[in-house]
């Protein structure tokens, strides 16, 4: 059906991730007993939004035309909710993709939102602090109408953080005439920001090591960790492995990889990529490429960085017993049938990376409330929420006989259907 759609006059939204995403959804269709009507509407976007302004870089001789992008996939859960991501090959199928799954992430875990994701095609490692700002304040300034407190609420993704949320936030503000915090998730604490927010996904994503690792019968204690992407995800997974007594064996970025059969020391290594913005130059074990690091002798492998990380080439390769998806998309649905035929227990980057969205819904909430929490009581509602999810794809995946991807979408594709058919058609 997926091939149809993109012949009829929707091409807009070609892209890879975007045939993977519809890929997975019309693999749950029949799974999950979807309404054909709903099954239809699901597929594409409910709204999307194309901008390009002007750039002005610091010597004031250039003007560039930056394009940006915000895509709202359905409206019917409540406001939307996705990050923000800049890069050099953002467009609008990859973020048409990724707000799909923001969609079935949020209902996994039971928040209120549907899904969105937004971007700038603009490589952030080439632009300074000061044009980063006018970037993000001009973007905002285009999409004003298209987000709010109540609307659309964006947060941080690849190539943005913090400060680039508060930018938009004070831009936000500026424009209705009061502060407003709740407009965008993942600010600093001081502009309303929740503690623990930046580690949320990381964390969210180990916290699910334990039930997976008891699942199969595997020790936590001394399981050997690799992982793809040094970025705020992969470290803060990292960090959380450490810390279980995992030995992390392997770590990498963009600008390659460490490895050491007894375990690197992710601390240092987390201090040492605050200081130069890269794994380059840290001196520990021995360098290996990001494509042989797919091939270790490992127990547990966590792709954090880029979409279409794991393929139907390389999956043939991985010896670990437990995958965790901290990044989106990480695995195409050819390495899926590989990974299912080998075995491996493959937790799902639409269950294992919402512990970002769930502490965002946190933040969110007590924005409104203007109410804030304790960093002990976020956690341990992070930990309740995401262990509960768990259990339920879990007992859906044991019950049906299907793996835990599909068991997630089962579970979030199906609350989404049964929202839209309670609301029915308007008008």
């Amino acid at each position: 059906m997926h091939e149809d759609i993109l012949a009829d006059g929707l091409r807009e939204w070609e892209s890879p991730l975007y045939r993977e995403s519809l890929k997975q959804f019309d693999r749950v269709v029949d799974v999950a007993g979807l309404d054909d009507n709903i099954a239809e509407r699901l597929r594409v976007p409910q709204r999307a939004l194309i901008v390009s302004f002007p750039f002005r870089h610091d010597d004031y001789s250039e003007v560039q035309s930056v394009y940006g992008y915000r895509v709202q996939h359905v409206l019917s859960m409540g406001p939307t909710k996705g990050g923000i991501r800049y890069a050099a090959d953002v467009n609008l199928g990859e973020v048409a993709a990724l707000a799909m799954l923001m969609t079935w992430k949020c209902a996994i875990v039971g928040l209120p939102f549907g899904g969105a994701k937004g971007g700038v095609r603009i490589d952030p490692l080439t632009i300074s602090r000061p044009e980063k700002q006018r970037i993000t304040r001009r973007f905002t300034s285009e999409i004003i109408n298209f987000i709010g407190p109540n609307k659309d609420i964006p947060a941080p993704d690849m190539g943005t953080d913090g400060q680039t949320m508060a930018w938009m936030m004070d831009t936000y503000s500026q424009q209705v005439g009061h502060s407003e915090p709740a407009v965008v998730t993942g600010k600093p604490p001081e502009l309303g920001g929740s503690v623990a927010r930046i580690e949320a996904t990381g964390r969210g994503l180990l916290s699910l090591l334990p039930g997976s690792a008891a699942h199969i019968g595997m020790p936590v204690e001394g399981a050997r960790v690799v992982v793809h992407g040094f970025g705020n995800v992969g470290q803060y997974a990292a960090l959380a492995a450490f810390e279980m007594g995992c030995k992390v064996v392997a770590i990498s970025d963009v600008s390659g990889g460490i490895y050491d059969q007894a375990g690197l020391d992710i601390p240092a290594a987390m201090q040492w990529v605050a200081r130069t913005r890269s794994l380059e130059g840290f001196e520990a074990g021995e360098p290996i490429t990001n494509a042989d690091l797919f091939g270790l002798d490992c127990d547990i492998l966590i792709p954090a960085a880029i979409g279409g990380a794991i393929t139907a080439e390389n999956a043939g390769d991985i010896t670990a017993r437990i995958i965790l998806e901290g990044a989106n998309g990480p695995t195409t649905s050819g390495a899926d049938d590989i990974l299912r035929d080998k075995g491996v227990f493959v937790v799902p980057d639409i269950l294992g990376n919402a512990g970002g969205v769930t502490v965002s819904y946190f933040e969110w909430v007590q924005d409104l409330q203007n109410y804030f929490w304790s960093e002990t009581e976020i956690v341990g509602r992070l930990r309740e929420i995401m262990s509960r999810a768990f259990n339920e794809v879990l007992s859906i995946s044991i019950d049906r006989g299907i793996d835990l991807r599909t068991a997630a979408l089962v579970k979030g594709i199906r609350r989404v259907a049964d929202a839209k058919l309670a609301r029915g058609v308007f008008p």
